[in-house]
């Protein structure tokens, strides 16, 4: 019966689609082409790519100036000509509250330290730009030497390496064969069969003219695996059971197999990133401290700006032979994928390493096999890393980004795990934690806890037999961690705190969200949801088999408005601060402020979660509802800051999104039988192709366009045509990350006006049916011309200058703004794009709500507004175009934010006397960002003097920075 509803409904919607596109042909004859333009077979004249961008390093090509303009406008907007990026902006400068006096954004800063000086005094404090200051470890800091280890004098520049002529694309025979190459392998990841199709279509097209690129796949494959840049091969060791087998009965097949495990060369691999010229500027050479210039308190961002880093670089410089050596940390993670479920167990644990210098099975439930199975996973590591063991105490000589040579110091740096894989590193039993000894029943009540150690757990081993160790103490007693054969590690200290799987998806969605959907239908029973703009309503629920952290991360923020009043208050409040917790801990620099804020939130956290035990209890397996393992990390969080720098740069959403290209994406590309060979394959070849473009690219070889490389090299030089124009591609994208350098705010009009508005100032004012806008245009230019007016609305309007005659209007504007912690480009930037139009992809209006600039001297919401934007416009001013928006104001209700959501209410501003709406224009360098997408996004409730709206804070990380 279900089947045939499902087929009742999709020929229902088939029906109705025929009839909706016949519709459209009837009546609307410009949503099909003309016969002409259908049987017209002129074929278009190929423009080639010759056009580069002017930006150093960005190598990007384009057929069109007019591309070439859009793409300008769009990545590099603070471009100057004579230069890459511009090192200084305007001047800041203020505007008064609610005036329409013009406010420049703060001038560009970078905050990139660079290498340390190679000064003779490395104790003193460096001052920079963004107002850090740096204070780097006085003997371990990164000296450059020769090839042979002999230090160099201070500023020696390094020695340029011999390398092949700029036209050497050894192996392949041209550049366009590379191209091609990565295109089929890479970016494609063109199947055998379809690249052998490939060719064989090039050949008929060229017949008699030459032969294709390659002959067929097996070519392809040869020339990537000749490539000998990024030439790291895989290696494979087996393991085996060596412990006691049963005397009688069938003997376990695990006992009896052998087990295969797959690596490369770690110290090639590390030796690879330390030289790779692309990190060049991007490496720390030393352990720094960070310090805020105004406030003296330590900063936290990198990992090299941890106590961790100092403080092992302390330990390794007590022996002098390493002074003037670079302390290069191996960052490692681990998280075990499936490829399939439907085809066999097709289990993968990838293990990935890095340095830290660099900004379904029968047996499982057995208690012999799961031991088999951790001491298989740390013999491995250790076996791994072996490379690295002598390198960890004498100095080994590495070839560097920057071109020096450096005495090198290896040390196990921190490791990136969820909480599976964290128990199975620190040897502890499921449900106890692994950086403390907090009893597993009772995680957060657990009095006089310790934070283990390898000290700690032998002494513990002398006093307990394993049954106690486990029970006890929650210790593996018979599995020893791979650290234990390495110095200076200890791996319940280096596990990192993990924002996606204990904080994102871990605390928040697994626990507080359903426990709150417990609660609800509990209390309120399965009701439906009442119609709300924008919101999709599945009548029949909505199975999710499984949340990403998008999804979660999304959650967080609507939650807080869509709870509100359906559950208690203390509820509500729970949920607040474990949100300004979560906001705080993903930040991309912390202050010890920060700290302070983040414990705070914490302690407010653990004082009202108890709502949550008191209406739903517990299931009685342990002594508190809240005696989650996930949720207990939070309380480590603060001191693995301080030791490790931000968590949102070292998390298991990096080891996440590797599992893609490193196991997804190799195996369905693989032939399903015996995978493991094809796709460790597919990875040496990415890899090699990767490395070889940087080679290529540091050598200038992929500077000139495309299609230039391929005159020159059929002899036609200087053949391509640069002239020919068109229209740039409109842009579609309403926000994401761009470069350039970081600069605090600035937002830019659409780059043109829109028609079907009316040109004159009047005109519109009637056409949108705001009759005030003439009179508040005019009050603007009389704040730009009398700055020491503090209130031009109080002036008699005899007094207002001339308003202006021509107008232009505009759909929408770009704000960009310095957000590392939001998705952003290199530098840190991104953008958002703020709209207002009379309808939306022909739907309803969509008018954005944005902050705007109140009082710089204020910080947080104090000292900003918030306004809907109803137009964008501008108008001649003394010869000048001035780009305004004509907004709607809202006001706070009350001084503070909301006691139970910690977010601020206000309300739309209207007269007293009339009760229209109160508007206002405004210059758009006062719009500091977007705050919602609609009015309606705030989540509206309900004041005593009509409707309000919370300003979600929660929007994204840069509206939690200021709208506090």
């Amino acid at each position: 019966m279900q089947r045939l509803l499902i087929v009742h409904f999709l020929i229902i919607s088939i029906v109705s689609l025929f009839c909706l596109v016949k519709y459209h042909t009837v009546t609307d004859s410009k949503l099909m082409p003309s016969s002409k333009t259908v049987n017209a077979t002129r074929k278009a004249k190929y423009l080639p790519q010759t056009l580069v961008c002017v930006v150093s390093g960005c190598g990007c090509h384009f057929s069109k100036p007019s591309g070439r303009t859009n793409h300008m406008n769009t990545m590099h907007p603070f471009y100057q000509p004579g230069g890459t990026e511009p090192l200084h902006g305007p001047e800041p400068s203020h505007s008064p509250s609610r005036s329409p006096d013009h406010q420049d954004f703060p001038a560009f800063f970078n905050d990139n330290p660079g290498e340390p000086p190679m000064d003779p005094d490395p104790d003193v404090p460096v001052p920079t730009s963004k107002g850090y200051i740096y204070e780097y470890h006085p003997t371990l800091n990164g000296l450059p030497c020769d090839s042979e280890g002999n230090f160099l004098p201070l500023n020696t520049p390094p020695s340029p390496p011999a390398q092949p002529s700029s036209d050497d694309f050894t192996p392949f025979e041209h550049r366009a064969q590379f191209e091609m190459a990565d295109f089929l392998f890479h970016e494609c990841q063109m199947s055998a069969g379809k690249i052998n199709r490939f060719m064989h279509i090039l050949a008929t097209y060229n017949a008699g003219r030459g032969d294709p690129p390659f002959t067929n796949h097996k070519e392809v494959y040869s020339v990537i695996d000749n490539i000998q840049h990024g030439e790291v091969p895989w290696q494979s060791f087996s393991v085996s059971y060596n412990g006691p087998v049963p005397e009688t009965g069938d003997i376990p097949p695990w006992m009896t197999e052998e087990f295969e495990v797959w690596y490369r060369d770690p110290e090639k691999i590390l030796e690879n990133q330390l030289k790779n010229p692309d990190f060049n500027n991007e490496i720390d050479y030393t352990a720094k401290w960070m310090f805020d210039a105004e406030t003296g308190q330590q900063v936290y961002r990198d990992f090299m700006s941890g106590n961790f880093a100092w403080n092992d670089s302390d330990e390794v410089a007590k022996d002098e032979n390493t002074h003037g050596s670079m302390l290069c940390h191996v960052i490692s993670g681990s998280d075990k994928t499936t490829v399939s479920v439907a085809t066999g167990q097709n289990d993968f644990y990838p293990f990935y390493t890095s340095i830290g210098s660099i900004h379904n099975n029968e047996y499982a439930d057995n208690d012999k096999f799961r031991t088999f199975c951790q001491q298989l996973f740390h013999t491995s590591i250790a076996h791994i890393f072996q490379t690295l063991h002598a390198g960890m105490t004498t100095p080994q000589i590495k070839l560097c980004a920057d071109g020096h040579y450096r005495h090198v110091i290896y040390s196990l740096g921190p490791y990136i795990a969820d909480y599976p894989e964290q128990v199975l590193l620190a040897c502890v039993v499921n449900n106890w934690c692994p950086k403390c000894t907090a009893y597993w029943k009772n995680l957060d009540g657990t009095p006089n806890t310790v934070l283990r150690c390898p000290e700690h757990t032998e002494q513990l081993k002398k006093v307990f037999d394993h049954l106690g160790l486990w029970n006890e103490y929650g210790v593996v007693g018979d599995v020893e961690p791979f650290t234990s054969f390495f110095p200076r590690a200890n791996i319940h200290h280096l596990i990192l705190p993990d924002l996606l799987h204990q904080v994102i998806k871990g605390t928040f969605k697994d626990h507080l969200v359903e426990w709150v959907n417990e609660y609800i239908t509990l209390i309120h029973g399965a009701s439906p949801v009442p119609p709300f703009p924008g919101l999709r309503r599945f009548k029949e629920g909505r199975n999710f088999k499984q949340w990403t952290g998008d999804d979660s991360k999304a959650l967080m923020k609507v939650y807080l408005p869509a709870i509100r009043g359906h559950v208690p208050d203390q509820m509500v409040r729970a949920l607040s601060h474990f949100l300004e917790f979560c906001y705080l801990a993903r930040r991309d620099v912390l202050d010890e402020s920060a700290l302070v804020e983040m414990e705070k939130a914490l302690d407010n956290f653990h004082h009202d979660w108890i709502v949550f035990e008191t209406e739903l209890g517990h299931s009685g397996r342990t002594e508190s509802l809240f005696s989650l393992p996930r949720q207990h990390s939070l309380n480590h969080y603060i001191p693995s800051i301080r030791e490790f720098g931000s968590p949102n740069g070292l998390c298991t959403s990096i080891t996440e999104s590797k599992h893609i290209k490193a196991v997804k994406e190799p195996w369905r590309r693989s032939s399903r039988f015996n995978a493991l060979g094809q796709m460790l394959l597919t990875n040496q070849r990415n890899d090699k192709l990767a490395a070889v473009r940087v080679d290529f690219a540091t050598r200038g070889m992929l500077e000139a366009p495309l299609f230039q490389s391929g005159l020159r090299f059929n002899g036609f030089e200087g053949a391509a045509d640069q002239t020919t124009e068109e229209t740039a591609p409109k842009q579609q994208d309403e926000n994401g990350p761009m470069d350039g350098p970081r600069v605090l705010g600035e937002v830019k009009l659409a780059k043109k006006p829109v028609s079907g508005y009316p040109k004159t100032l009047h005109a519109l004012a009637i056409h949108i049916g705001q009759p005030e806008l003439p009179r508040l245009v005019q009050q603007y230019i009389y704040g730009m011309e009398h700055l020491e007016c503090e209130d031009p609305s109080l002036v008699n309007p005899s007094h207002y200058p001339a308003a202006p005659n021509c107008v232009c209007v505009y759909l929408s504007a770009r704000a960009i703004f310095f957000a590392p912690s939001d998705q952003s480009g290199v530098d840190g930037m991104h953008w958002e794009r703020i709209r207002s139009v009379r309808s939306w992809r022909n739907g309803a209006p969509q008018q954005d709500c944005v902050f705007f600039s109140k009082d710089s001297d204020i910080v947080g919401f104090n000292g900003l507004h918030a306004a809907r934007v109803h137009l964008f416009f501008t108008f001649k001013y003394k010869g000048e175009d001035i780009p305004c928006a004509f907004v709607h104001w809202f006001s706070s209700i009350g001084n503070a934010p909301c006691e139970t959501t910690g977010m601020w209410v206000v309300e739309p501003d209207k007269d007293h006397d009339n009760g229209q709406r109160i508007m206002g224009v405004i210059h758009i360098d006062s719009i500091f960002q977007l705050c919602a997408s609609d009015s309606s996004l705030w989540g509206c409730i309900h004041s005593e003097e009509g409707q309000a709206f919370y300003v979600n804070k929660y929007t994204d990380h840069h509206a939690h920075k200021i709208a506090f």
